[in-house]
């Protein structure tokens, strides 16, 4: 296996809304790789969360990667926003973009931020491989290990299937999980191939989040042999 990085992203989700500059410094001395930050429409998702007004005010306090998930219906309304405000990687939807996705990859490039697809429990994994091997691709896959729209969900195990079937395929890709991520799962996950982990409650709630956070990236590490 080509060598992939271990990037943890604590999921900001999960994190004090009304302290968030503070919170963000915190995971990063913490030894976080990138913020999570979850951009819900309540369309796409019944949950209404941040838009690029909040990615913005932190942009201002934070030089970190804002590693964008959008759970919206219109993702391409989201591109110039987005990139104006400082958002640094930008992972749309695959059920939601089957139409235009070429385009869109295109103009998230062209904004400066990082593209990347993500798809649902129940959405068929070979629906990303055109994306992922497009002229112009994307440049991470985040499988969802619980269904979009809420923290503090049980993980899927069976959803490492996914994981499998992309590492193997795709030996130097991003290959990000999103739910229910903590020390009892992450194993299942890194031997999967997971490379980048967000994760929320567990960061966010233990007595020691750096504690997690190394943990977290030693499991990636040993499983991907790195």
């Amino acid at each position: 296996m080509e060598k992939v990085k271990a990037k943890i992203a604590p999921s900001m989700l999960s994190s004090d809304f009304a302290n968030l500059a503070s919170e963000a410094e915190r995971m990063l001395q913490f030894g976080a790789d990138w913020l999570h930050m979850d951009i819900m429409d309540g369309h796409f998702v019944p949950n209404l969360t941040i838009g690029p007004p909040v990615i913005q005010s932190l942009r201002q306090h934070s030089r970190a990667y804002l590693d964008c998930h959008l759970m919206v219906t219109n993702p391409m309304d989201y591109v110039k926003p987005l990139s104006k405000a400082g958002a640094s990687g930008f992972t749309f939807h695959v059920e939601v973009s089957q139409e235009n996705w070429q385009d869109l990859i295109q103009k998230i490039k062209a904004a400066g931020m990082r593209p990347g697809v993500a798809l649902k429990p129940g959405t068929p994994i070979e629906q990303v491989f055109p994306l992922v091997e497009a002229e112009v691709p994307v440049e991470m896959v985040l499988v969802m290990t619980v269904e979009p729209g809420f923290g503090g969900q049980e993980f899927m195990p069976e959803m490492m299937d996914k994981v499998r079937v992309l590492r193997k395929k795709y030996p130097s890709l991003d290959i990000e999980v999103d739910g229910g991520l903590g020390p009892k799962t992450i194993d299942v996950a890194a031997s999967a191939g997971a490379n980048c982990i967000v994760a929320g409650s567990s960061i966010f709630k233990a007595v020691k989040p750096q504690e997690v956070i190394s943990l977290l990236r030693k499991s990636v590490e040993a499983q991907c042999k790195i």
